[in-house]
């Protein structure tokens, strides 16, 4: 299996709680993030949404989709949301939210390894190219969000 570390920011001009709920709500987030063709939940957790498990499925630039699931283990509101993704992709995701000056900072750290044995068999050469549409995807999220916020979006 192949792994990848990788780490996505945006810099939003706009509230924190309104960014929250737009990231927290991910079965909204179709509607605004390109890329995300669907998202639905498979089990809906506890009260307070800890053990949500959601199957995502996910186009990109490149001619291939990946469908995982992931199950909530943490919520801390407008800090953190975290869960552990298993089937085309297996490892963990985090979305950390801070507040800077009139910014609110989204740091999405995504640890995980590929299942499909034909992304597994290219990635000693295709590695740099998976990284790079990975980065396009989230860089059309960020995009999306402040779209759907009304709001600017900082480049690093």
């Amino acid at each position: 299996m192949a792994e990848y570390c990788l780490t996505t920011r945006w810099r939003v001009e706009a509230p924190l709680e309104v960014v929250w709920e737009a990231i927290y709500h991910a079965d909204r987030w179709p509607a605004w993030w390109p890329g995300v063709e669907a998202v639905h939940e498979l089990l809906p957790g506890d009260d307070c949404g800890i053990g949500a498990v959601h199957r995502y499925t996910w186009k990109s630039v490149l001619p291939y989709r990946l469908s995982f699931d992931i199950r909530v283990t943490r919520i801390e509101r407008l800090v953190a949301l975290e869960g552990v993704a298993y089937g085309e992709l297996a490892g963990r995701g985090c979305w950390q939210f801070t507040r800077e000056g009139g910014l609110t900072v989204v740091r999405y750290d995504w640890q995980v390894t590929t299942a499909k044995r034909w992304m597994n068999w290219l990635a000693p050469l295709a590695r740099p190219l998976f990284r790079w549409n990975h980065d396009v995807v989230m860089r059309a999220g960020g995009r999306g969000l402040a779209r759907l916020l009304n709001a600017r979006l900082l480049e690093d």
